[in-house]
């Protein structure tokens, strides 16, 4: 069975390695976290809030739209809420509060909506004409400045 002439046979050091190994990736992991907690940390998430906030409101009209139940009592609470919200829009961007183009584009869609909450569309094809003009504000400034 067992030679007396050979040496006896050494423990394998790959547990050893494998435990090095994943004890390296586990604090890794937990310091890649911890950096990118750090970084998110420093970040001001209003203006991205803000966008995706704004963004919810549009959809809404669109799901409104595609119901069709295009009624003043369904559609005015949301233009209401984009206008509110189009008021921090220099709030929330404070770099480009000097930008004359953003102030423009901050504007128009001001325009659209006060026009909107002026005379609200009764109607789907007068809600498909509002959503189109909003996005179609909304598209101009973020291909400007995003």
């Amino acid at each position: 069975m067992n030679d007396p002439a050979s040496p006896p046979r050494r423990p394998s050091a790959a547990y050893r390695y494998l435990f090095v190994g994943l004890l390296g990736l586990v604090i890794g992991l937990i310091a890649t976290v911890m950096v990118s907690r750090a970084i998110q940390a420093r970040q001001d998430p209003f203006p991205d809030s803000l966008m995706h906030v704004m963004n919810r409101q549009v959809e809404l009209l669109q799901a409104v739209q595609a119901q069709n139940r295009c009624s003043l009592a369904d559609t005015v609470p949301r233009l209401q809420t984009l206008r509110s919200l189009s008021n921090d829009l220099d709030l929330a961007f404070p770099g480009l509060k000097d930008s004359q183009g953003f102030q423009q584009h901050a504007s128009a869609l001001r325009a659209t909506l006060n026009e909107a909450l002026a005379a609200p569309p009764t109607d789907c094809p007068g809600m498909a004409t509002l959503v189109e003009k909003i996005q179609t504000d909304c598209k101009a400034c973020h291909q400007d400045f995003r």
